[in-house]
């Protein structure tokens, strides 16, 4: 009996988690689709990119690319908490341009892992969820490096420059799923928005970060009549806002409705499909934005954003392999309770009448050690979750993760009855398209 319930539970975890073996069925059939109109990806960058990849030795697996492509963030991040904990610095200059160096290397060898499959023939639907979740994963991390360039700290701004890519791309994530198609326009994060951000690091390694909250008309004298004591900064925020409200979301919207239409679907009942993001925007406003908090007042921004990485990562990687296995729509993952959490616990004297309250107002040592187990949870959570969906993929098609299968595997493999090597034939290229 124990084992049929263990039997059973399995089961049901597999078909929870988009793993099944229905699931699994539609990765035959996948077709990989991709747009990009980004005039310097098409006239510049995709001469270097075909110039690199034949630097890679045909041994290196592509999804290991990604992988090492994301170490040089990591390795960025530890760098921040040794020299700039504070994210306002200033640093020695070589910090910043580390930044900028590690942020260009990520790029690339994202645009070139797909390169490399190609080269190693070992082109797959893991190939675009492994990408995609390591770019989820990446959202918070390469925007807290940003964060700590600009030197704008734990404040309010840093918070929302280090959190604010997680709207695009749960946009971009979102679209995808529906139009079965990755869009990236004539200016997209990826190619213009990451040039721009190893720019304005590279210029606060040269000048310094102060430069960011420096008054404008030190550069424009002219133009002080206009500007007054305006700073950079104040013009940050409202920038982002307006390019990802005016230009991203509008096409993401546009694209979807278009498919929607092709399929005499309606559109409005998608909008709910918004619900994770709307918790994790709230959630996170409430959590940090409280005064009651202490996480922006102490410093605690990195663990943060190293715990909202895992969070948004699970929940965006969710979407990308239900695309992937054509199943509904995912609206939930666990690792946004102890967020909400979060939230209702720091916001806990706003929802009591005086002298009613079970306690009062947190301790900073205790929201502290909330958010390290929260930071545990998620990272044990997504580990879990990780290593089930990959080796799940890799034993239902027969190809390995991180790893080149050799000829002798490859001959035992063509024996099995699922996987590449058994005529089924992908027409598929992992990452971005030339």
């Amino acid at each position: 009996m124990p084992t049929l319930l263990t039997a059973a539970a399995c089961a049901e975890t597999a078909a929870h988690e988009c793993v099944s073996d229905d699931a699994l069925q539609h990765l035959k059939s996948y077709k990989y689709s991709s747009v990009d109109k980004s005039l310097i990806s098409r006239y510049i960058l995709k001469h270097y990119w075909n110039g690199f990849v034949e630097l890679l030795p045909l041994w290196l697996a592509p999804n290991l690319v990604t992988l090492l492509g994301f170490c040089f963030i990591l390795a960025n991040v530890a760098l921040l908490e040794v020299y700039i904990p504070d994210l306002v610095g200033p640093a020695p200059s070589w910090v910043y341009y580390s930044f900028a160096f590690g942020l260009w290397m990520y790029s690339t060898m994202d645009n070139v892992d797909g390169k490399q499959a190609r080269r190693t023939g070992t082109s797959s639907p893991l190939g675009e969820l492994f990408d995609h979740g390591i770019d989820s994963l990446n959202c918070t991390l390469a925007s807290l490096l940003e964060t700590a360039a600009v030197g704008y700290g734990t404040s309010w701004t840093g918070a929302f420059t280090a959190l604010v890519p997680v709207l695009p791309m749960f946009f971009s994530t979102w679209e995808t799923y529906h139009t079965h198609t990755l869009y990236l326009g004539y200016f997209n994060g990826p190619t213009e928005g990451l040039i721009l951000a190893c720019s304005i690091m590279c210029l606060s390694g040269y000048y310094g970060p102060e430069i960011w909250s420096t008054p404008l008309i030190k550069y424009v004298p002219s133009m002080e009549d206009y500007l007054g004591t305006m700073t950079f900064r104040e013009l940050w925020v409202p920038i982002i806002l307006a390019t990802f409200f005016i230009a991203h979301l509008p096409a993401c919207v546009v694209n979807v409705a278009r498919a929607r239409r092709a399929q005499n679907l309606p559109l409005l009942p998608l909008l709910k499909e918004w619900t994770p993001l709307v918790i994790f925007v709230a959630a996170t406003m409430s959590w940090l934005g409280s005064p009651y908090s202490y996480i922006l007042k102490d410093n605690h921004l990195v663990l943060y954003c190293l715990t909202m990485s895992l969070v948004f990562g699970r929940m965006t990687t969710k979407i990308i392999l239900a695309h992937l296995t054509r199943q509904p729509f995912p609206y939930w993952t666990v690792m946004l309770a102890p967020m909400i959490g979060g939230a209702l616990i720091v916001n806990h004297p706003y929802f009591t009448f005086s002298g009613t309250a079970l306690f009062g107002p947190v301790s900073a040592q205790f929201e502290l050690w909330y958010l390290r187990a929260y930071f545990i949870f998620a990272a044990v959570v997504y580990g879990r979750w990780a290593h089930l969906v990959i080796t799940s993929i890799c034993d239902f098609l027969g190809i390995n993760c991180l790893t080149i299968p050799t000829q002798t595997q490859q001959n035992e493999k063509r024996s099995k009855p699922n996987g590449v090597a058994n005529g089924t034939r992908y027409e598929f290229e992992k990452g971005r398209k030339d």
